[in-house]
């Protein structure tokens, strides 16, 4: 579903990604981590539409997305949430799903809007205002419904557990591993604690200095010498 073909990202004399070469099938669920500054969110924001590569070619179902704008990869079934969520001010809870749906398929199918609250516990915040009427969590669940409102077949979720206690962590791992199969849809997720990455993903990539340093099951890529050199692995260590 998604190949990335030596992707090199530069912003002026800085290179953010370098030579990444990456594939991912629409059934995965795959861990992204990295120390601070890897080039995680930077992958993410090429796979996205908000950065082009200075070179190499980005793919999803079999055609080159490289060049394609953001909303032509949203509808072609790329969905993102921010690390930092971003609800729509002045909307409600509903609101937002529904501006993301349109944004996403260009339609709006309120069942399905009913559905998404339901399955993210945000029934009952519903018609609450999305930007002040939210704790953490409840807003990291919004992000969460507004990618799924665009009928993603690949969710890219930035650090969505970032900020949370235990409970709430678990709460998500275990609400991602539940989208996961009944939506049936490829899931790409940045995440910097180890343990809660390594049970939810059969696989990790691991990024540095904006390469691809290890790629592969939870036990066999912290114990890679080069990831554990690197920040993560060593905290992970």
């Amino acid at each position: 579903m998604l190949r990335l073909d030596n992707v090199t990202i530069q912003f002026g004399g800085l290179t953010a990604l370098k030579d990444v070469d990456f594939t991912m099938g629409g059934d995965q669920l795959v861990g992204l981590v990295g120390p601070n500054g890897a080039g995680k969110t930077t992958l993410f924001n090429a796979i996205s539409g908000l950065v082009r590569p200075t070179q190499g070619q980005i793919g999803f179902d079999g055609v080159d997305i490289s060049r394609k704008p953001l909303y032509t990869r949203a509808r072609m079934g790329i969905g993102r949430t921010f690390q930092i969520p971003q609800p729509m001010h002045e909307l409600t809870v509903r609101e937002n799903l529904v501006v993301a749906q349109r944004f996403g398929n260009g339609k709006v199918d309120h069942a399905r809007i009913d559905e998404l609250l339901a399955f993210m516990d945000l029934s009952a915040q519903a018609e609450r205002d999305a930007a002040t009427g939210l704790a953490l969590q409840e807003l990291k669940r919004l992000e969460v419904a507004k990618a799924l409102a665009t009928e993603p077949k690949l969710l890219l979720l930035d650090e969505v557990l970032a900020g949370l206690e235990t409970n709430a962590k678990r709460y998500f791992t275990a609400k991602l591993n539940e989208l996961h199969r009944r939506f049936k849809i490829g899931i790409l997720i940045i995440e910097h604690d180890i343990e809660t990455i390594s049970t939810l993903c059969q696989r990790i990539v691991v990024l540095n200095f904006g390469q691809v340093i290890a790629d592969g099951t939870p036990d066999i890529v912290f114990r890679d010498p080069a990831v554990i050199k690197s920040y993560t692995g060593a905290a992970h260590a």
